[in-house]
C-alpha cells in the first residue's frame, strides 16, 4: 500500500513536451497543467528590417533588380517565420488558456490556432478530459472510541471542468495542498463516526457523502470529483491480534452455527417430507371421498331423473287417456245429440225403418220356421218298407236344400 500522498504540480515546458507531461507526469507527480514556453520571439522583425533596407536600396541606388529581389526574399522569409511562430496546436483532450497583456481572455479548444499578435499568448495548457487519480493514505485516524487506526487509504478521481477558474483561482501547486487537507478532514470525520471493531467496514463502503462534500469545497476551483472509495484500512497491531482472536472465535461460532443450521435443515426437511407424504395420503383420500360423493350424487341424480321421467310418463299417459276418453265421450255425445236430432227431425223415416225391420225380422223368422213335408204317393197304395227307408234318407237333404220335391213331387205345407 502506498504510504505517500499523490503530488500535483504544474510544469514549465516546451510545446513538444506538453503531451508527455500531461499523460505521464513528472518524477511520479501528477501534472494536470503545463505552462508552455513562448517560442515566437522577435527574430522575424530583423528580417523585416533587412527587407525594408534592401527595398530602400532598390529605390535609391542603381542595383534596383538585385536589391528588390533580396528585399522580397527577406520579406518572404520574415512572413514564413512569423506564420510558423504564430501556429499553436492544442492537443485533443486539453484546453489552452489564452491571455492578452497578462489578462486571461478565454480558452482555445483542441486543434490548430494562430496567434499573430506578439502580446497574445497561451498561459497554460490544462488537461480537461482525463480523470486524474489521487491517492491519500491518512495515518493515525481516531475512531469513535478514540483508538487511532494505523492508516486509512483514500482514493479519488477528479477532473478539471473549468480550466480558467482552475488556473486563475488556485493553480496546480496550491490545489494539491487544498485537496490533501480536504481529504484528511473528510477521512477523519468519517473515522470518528465508526467504532473500532467495525473499522474494516470502511473498506469499500459508500463514500457518496464524502464525495459530495469534496465537490462542494472544490467546485469553486473548477474541479469535480468523479469517484471515490476507501480501498484499505489497517488497524493497530495490538488491536489486530485481539481482532484475530475474535475472528477465530467468530469463525468457530459460525462453523457451529452452520453445523446446527445443517442439522436443523435436515430435520426440517425430514418433517416436511413426512408432512408432504401425509398431505398426499390425505389428498388421495379426499379424492376418493369426492369421487364416491360424486358417484352417489350421480346415482341419486339418475334415480331422481328416472323417477321424474316415470312420473312424467304416467302423468302424460293419464292425461292422454283422460283426454282420449273425454274426446270420445264428447264425440259420442255429439253423435248421440246429432242422432237424436236426426230421429227427432226424421220420425217418419224412423217409422219406415222400423216397419221395414219388422218385415225383415218376419221374413227371417219365416225362413227359419219349420216347414211340413208331404210325400204324395199313388192313391190306394200302402207305403212299403223300401219307400219308408228312402224317405228317411232323403229328409235330411231336403230339409237342407229346402227344395220340397221328392221323386218329382212338390211338397206342400
Amino acid at each position: 500500500m502506498s504510504r505517500e500522498f499523490s503530488k500535483i504540480k504544474e510544469s514549465l515546458a516546451s510545446w513538444g513536451e506538453i503531451r508527455q507531461l500531461l499523460r505521464g507526469g513528472e518524477q511520479g507527480q501528477l501534472v494536470p497543467v503545463v505552462i508552455p514556453k513562448d517560442r515566437r520571439g522577435f527574430a522575424w522583425m530583423a528580417l523585416v528590417f533587412l527587407g525594408l533596407y534592401f527595398a530602400g536600396m532598390a529605390a535609391l541606388t542603381d542595383l534596383t533588380v538585385i536589391a528588390a529581389l533580396v528585399a522580397l526574399f527577406f520579406l518572404v522569409v520574415a512572413a514564413v517565420t512569423m506564420w510558423r511562430k504564430a501556429i499553436i496546436e492544442i492537443e485533443e483532450g486539453t484546453t489552452g488558456v489564452r491571455s492578452r497583456w497578462g489578462a486571461i481572455t478565454g480558452t482555445l479548444p483542441p486543434g490548430r490556432h494562430y496567434l499573430w499578435l506578439p502580446w497574445d499568448r497561451v498561459d497554460a495548457v490544462v488537461d480537461t478530459s482525463t480523470e486524474i487519480p489521487y491517492s491519500a493514505p491518512i495515518v493515525a485516524c481516531p475512531t469513535a472510541e478514540n483508538v487511532p487506526l494505523k492508516s486509512i487509504e483514500f482514493f479519488l478521481k477528479f477532473r478539471i471542468v473549468d480550466p480558467v477558474a482552475f488556473v486563475r483561482t488556485i493553480g496546480a501547486g496550491n490545489f494539491d495542498l487544498v485537496l490533501s487537507s480536504a481529504v484528511q478532514d473528510a477521512i477523519r470525520q468519517r473515522s470518528r463516526r465508526v467504532n473500532t471493531e467495525r473499522a474494516y467496514d470502511l473498506r469499500g463502503s459508500d463514500v457518496g457523502d464524502m464525495q459530495d462534500a469534496l465537490n462542494r469545497q472544490l467546485g469553486r476551483y473548477g474541479v469535480r470529483i468523479t469517484g471515490a472509495n476507501i480501498p484499505d484500512v489497517q488497524l493497530p497491531d495490538q488491536y489486530q491480534q485481539h481482532l484475530a482472536t475474535r475472528e477465530k472465535v467468530a469463525k468457530e461460532l459460525s462453523a457451529y452455527e452452520r453445523e446446527w443450521e445443517l442439522t436443523r435443515k435436515r430435520r426440517i426437511d425430514t418433517l416436511l417430507m413426512e408432512i408432504e407424504r401425509s398431505k398426499k395420503t390425505r389428498d388421495a383420500r379426499v379424492v376418493e371421498v369426492k369421487a364416491a360423493h360424486n358417484n352417489a350424487r350421480k346415482n341419486v341424480a339418475r334415480m331422481l331423473e328416472e323417477q321424474e321421467t316415470e312420473a312424467q310418463r304416467v302423468t302424460w299417459e293419464i292425461e292422454a287417456r283422460g283426454r282420449a276418453d273425454l274426446t270420445s265421450a264428447e264425440n259420442e255425445a255429439k253423435a248421440l245429440r246429432r242422432l237424436a236430432e236426426s230421429y227427432r227431425d226424421n220420425r217418419a223415416v224412423l217409422q219406415y225403418e222400423l216397419a221395414r225391420k219388422r218385415l225383415d225380422v218376419g221374413a227371417k223368422l219365416a225362413e227359419n220356421a219349420p216347414q211340413p213335408l208331404v210325400v204324395r204317393t199313388q192313391q190306394g197304395q200302402s207305403d212299403s218298407a223300401l219307400s219308408t227307408l228312402i224317405l228317411a234318407q232323403l229328409l235330411p237333404r231336403i230339409s237342407g236344400t229346402g227344395t220340397g220335391q221328392v221323386n218329382g213331387h212338390t211338397p206342400s205345407a
